[in-house]
């Protein structure tokens, strides 16, 4: 009796584990989606090197390409040291506009390689913004003679 409790208990664990998940498809889950659309010239940058200390700044060129007015919803970067700067109003079909991701390389000595995320009604995309941090040179000591 064992033996057929395991092997039914089997056999009905094998059919739950083909089944098929059934979404309904009412008039209220068919939401329309937008028709704007964003495109970026560039969705990464390098800065190269950089000297410790400074603010690296670069802008992310983007345009609606869709047929609807495009907004952006929410830009975040993944670090805290960088900060993403982005248009609040509507951007019409076929106009430009852009986000500006500002890294602060103050203590970040090193290679870096910062992603930004960009979700709006037109998609999401991620931006990346790299280079590496160097200690500015120390500048030459020029010899003091002191004659006496």
């Amino acid at each position: 009796m064992k033996k057929f409790a395991l092997i039914f208990s089997l056999a009905l664990a094998g059919n739950f584990a083909n089944a098929q998940v059934i979404t309904n498809n009412s008039p209220e889950s068919n939401v329309k989606s937008s028709n704007a659309a964003i495109k970026f010239n560039n969705t990464s940058h390098s800065f190269g090197n950089i000297i410790e200390g400074q603010i690296a700044r670069h802008e992310f060129k983007f345009t609606n390409v869709g047929t609807e007015p495009l907004t952006l919803d929410n830009v975040t970067a993944s670090c805290g040291c960088t900060t993403p700067k982005w248009p609040r109003e509507a951007v019409a079909p076929g106009q430009t506009a852009v986000i500006t991701a500002e890294y602060n390389s103050q203590g970040r000595p090193g290679t870096f390689t910062k992603n930004i995320f960009v979700k709006s009604n037109g998609g999401e995309v991620t931006l990346t913004i790299s280079g590496n941090v160097v200690k500015e040179p120390e500048k030459p000591r020029s010899p003091i003679i002191i004659y006496r």
